[in-house]
C-alpha cells in the first residue's frame, strides 16, 4: 500500500469535478430562486395596494372625498391645505411607499369617484404576465 504524502492536495481532476457539480447545482437552483423573488415582489405590491386602498377609504370617510389627484397619495401622510376633518396620517409609514421595483404607485381618481391604485409590475408598462403583470385594487 503506497503512502500518500500528508501535504498532498487535491488533484486538478478532483477540483474540476467539484466545480462542474457546483455549476450544475447553480444552474438548476438559481432560476427557481429568482422566480420566487419575483413572486414575492408581486405579492408585496398587492399587499401595499390593498393597504393604500384601505387608507384611501378611511380618508374618504373622515374627509368626505378622496384626495385630490394633484395632491395624490401624499394626502394620506400630510394634511392637505384647506382639508377639514383630516385626522391622519392614514398610512403607518412616514412616506408614501414605492412599489417593489422602486417606482411610485399610480393613483387615479376617475369621474365615477372610485380610486385606482396600481403598479405596472417589473417592466413598468401596462399589462403583462408573471412579474410584469399589473397589480391594482380593481
Amino acid at each position: 500500500m503506497p503512502h500518500r504524502n500528508p501535504r498532498a492536495g487535491y488533484t486538478l481532476t478532483e477540483l474540476l469535478v467539484v466545480l462542474v457539480i457546483l455549476g450544475l447545482l447553480t444552474a438548476l437552483v438559481a432560476p427557481r430562486v429568482l422566480e420566487q423573488i419575483g413572486r414575492a415582489k408581486t405579492r408585496a405590491a398587492a399587499a401595499d395596494v390593498k393597504a393604500i386602498a384601505a387608507a384611501l377609504d378611511l380618508y374618504r370617510l373622515e374627509v368626505g372625498a378622496y384626495p385630490d389627484p394633484a395632491i395624490g397619495l401624499r394626502g394620506l401622510i400630510d394634511r392637505p391645505a384647506g382639508v377639514a376633518n383630516w385626522s391622519g396620517p392614514y398610512l403607518q409609514k412616514a412616506a408614501v411607499p414605492r412599489d417593489p421595483w422602486d417606482r411610485p404607485y399610480l393613483y387615479i381618481l376617475p369621474a365615477d369617484g372610485a380610486p385606482l391604485v396600481e403598479s405596472h409590475g417589473r417592466d413598468g408598462k401596462e399589462g403583462g404576465d408573471g412579474e410584469d403583470r399589473d397589480v391594482s385594487n380593481r
